[in-house]
């Protein structure tokens, strides 16, 4: 069965620029929490050799060099912009595989008489008329393939016009176009993983693919032996139709400023297990245990260093959030210590299962809120996070991310709507 990878080009930055069309051409990076790092940049910024992650400060004169644009994450932005696009792609096929925020698979089973590359050309026309996202489609006879197709369709190693079906090429042109490519590129390998096949002698995806699986097995494991036989277009992944829950839900992040007192802590982990506990009712689960972490900035050498974490195990799980809050700021209490500066806060959320089949404890007391938690989540997805919350979250929030450079919430907050004059 073909397998379509749909991936949107440097998302976060396309997105900004449906709304800003005066970015378009200009090189643009998109900044991470704080206004830290590039997690997204134009093929503009990309061709001036600025590498992912690189701190802004270090782009500070090429940015001045160059008129490099900078914008803080919208990540409300991104979010609706990615729900759009996937909505007008699940029209292409009934098997849609959901990936990340601008990737998905699209299982092509039963299109043997469609041109596919027609096909995939529909698929960006209508992303780019309907959405303002441009998009590239790799199309290949397993997932791994797909990705690897999508990334020669971007870098136009082989296809035309933003899409690549390597079911078209004959086993002599695919081997001489597999043997261009690094390794590295391939799904799954990262730069350590890499580093082992090279050493090898492994250096080209054509090199993976001639490799023995069950050698490769033995030596790395049986997830890197499934990538071999999928680069053999033998299929090991399915298209996964409903997303599997996850087995834990983390939220944190870098503090907005240093903090030093216990109280805005509180009212960090506070917001955090909110968060997290939002999307452990979304897909219909219960914690058992929850995490609470605090630290330091470990970069910052000439300050005291302090990290502590603390797992709590509950009663019997639960979705609550409150209840999840008193249990996250009991163990907060205990790991917190006075005279440092703390740069990061978060919770895990652990021991998920199934809210249906929660095993009761016969001596907790504890009640769930579920008509208050149903309440305050449907009133969040109407009027936007934080609408209704715990007063454990805080008020003024002194503690909260920067984002400076933060463009307007074009379709998720009334009062920024785009209007056109």
């Amino acid at each position: 069965m073909p397998i379509a990878l749909i991936d949107g080009n440097n998302f976060y930055v396309s997105c900004e620029r449906v709304f800003n069309p005066k970015l378009e051409g200009r090189p643009v990076v998109v900044l991470s929490n704080n206004d830290g790092c590039a997690v997204a940049r134009s093929n503009e910024v990309k061709a001036l050799g600025v590498k992912m992650g690189t701190p802004w400060f270090q782009m500070q004169d090429l940015a001045r060099q160059h008129g490099i644009t900078a914008l803080s994450s919208n990540y409300a932005l991104y979010a609706d912009m990615s729900n759009r696009m996937m909505s007008v792609l699940s029209q292409y096929s009934p098997d849609q595989e959901i990936y990340s925020i601008d990737e998905c698979f699209l299982g092509l089973d039963g299109f043997e008489n469609y041109d596919l590359v027609i096909h995939a050309q529909a698929m960006r026309s209508q992303v780019r008329r309907w959405v303002g996202i441009p998009v590239c489609v790799g199309i290949a006879e397993t997932k791994t393939l797909s990705k690897l197709a999508n990334h020669c369709a971007k870098k136009s190693l082989a296809g035309a016009d933003g899409v690549c079906d390597l079911t078209r090429l004959s086993e002599t042109e695919r081997s001489r176009l597999l043997a261009t490519i690094e390794v590295g590129e391939v799904w799954g390998i990262g730069p350590r993983l890499s580093k082992q096949l090279a050493d090898r002698g492994i250096h080209s995806v054509e090199a993976l693919r001639r490799a023995d699986p069950k050698t490769i097995r033995r030596e790395f494991s049986v997830v890197v032996e499934r990538t071999v036989l999928e680069l053999n277009a033998i299929p090991c992944l399915s298209i996964e139709n409903v997303a599997s829950a996850k087995q834990q839900i983390m939220s944190s992040r870098s503090l907005g400023n240093y903090v030093y007192d216990l109280a805005p802590l509180k009212e960090a982990v506070a917001t955090y297990v909110a968060i997290a506990a939002e999307k452990l009712r979304a897909q219909g689960s219960v914690a058992g245990m929850i995490q609470v972490y605090i630290r330091t900035n470990p970069h910052k050498e000439d300050c005291p260093q302090y990290s502590k974490g603390l797992t709590i195990p509950l009663p019997e799980p639960s979705g609550d959030t409150l209840y999840l809050t008193r249990a996250a700021l009991w163990g907060l209490r205990r790991i917190y210590r006075p005279g440092f500066a703390y740069q990061k806060a978060g919770i895990v959320l652990m021991n998920l299962s199934d809210a249906t089949n929660k095993q009761a404890s016969l001596f907790c007391t504890h009640r769930e809120n579920d008509r208050l938690m149903e309440v305050i989540d449907r009133a969040n997805a109407i009027w936007g996070r934080g609408t209704l919350r715990s007063a454990a979250t805080g008020v003024s929030k002194s503690w909260v991310m920067k984002r400076e450079k933060m463009s307007p919430q074009y379709t998720t907050h009334w009062e920024q709507l785009p209007v056109a004059i």
